[in-house]
């Protein structure tokens, strides 16, 4: 169950929902604020910048599976000569997260949105078509790491990366060819 205010609950439970999208994606000079709405909205210390309709968020899945499920965030509309700005800005692995808000009837955002996304960017895909172009930033669930293989080893030398001066490795790589015998040793007559 995810942390959620007493009016953010009975927003979501009412008749009439007024829901909104907030996008807080990390590029290379910092963070960008945006929201499906229309227009600057101030929340969480941020100005988020209204994209309305040029912007768009995939389905958000989740299950009770333990699996990465990802999305995908699209911009449309763009001047198709400010491609190669947003592609310098671009970085595979910086963060993503999306929340999602509730308005009140008087058009009041109810805090506090919860995060309903967090991940990191991965590859985007453009597509140009006349005058204008659209950019897809597919975005991995941080559960894709439990699929990468950790570089790390049972050394000394490995060891004191983390702890500098632990001595509990140091004969490690002495023992690796080692022939040790349990009970007799090997020039006892009864060994076979």
């Amino acid at each position: 169950m995810r942390d959620m205010t007493s009016a953010y609950q009975a927003a979501i439970s009412s008749a009439m929902l007024r829901p909104a999208l907030f996008v807080q994606a990390t590029f290379v000079s910092g963070p960008l604020y945006v929201w499906s709405g229309m227009g600057p909205i101030t929340w969480n210390g941020q100005v988020w910048i209204g994209i309305g309709t040029l912007g768009s968020v995939s389905t958000i899945e989740e299950g009770s599976t333990v699996s990465a499920k990802g999305v995908t965030l699209t911009l449309s509309g763009l001047d198709p000569t400010l491609l190669e700005d947003v592609m310098e800005e671009f970085q595979v692995g910086l963060p993503a997260l999306v929340y999602l808000g509730v308005f009140d009837a008087t058009g009041a955002l109810i805090a506090d949105p919860v995060c309903c996304f967090s991940g990191r960017m991965d590859q985007p895909t453009i597509d140009i078509s006349g005058t204008t172009a659209s950019i897809a930033i597919n975005c991995e669930n941080r559960l894709v790491e439990m699929n990468v293989s950790v570089e790390r080893r049972y050394t000394d030398e490995d060891q004191q990366l983390d702890y500098p001066g632990d001595l509990g490795f140091q004969f490690v790589n002495g023992i690796q060819d080692a022939q040790i015998y349990f009970g007799r040793s090997p020039s006892s007559k009864n060994n076979l």
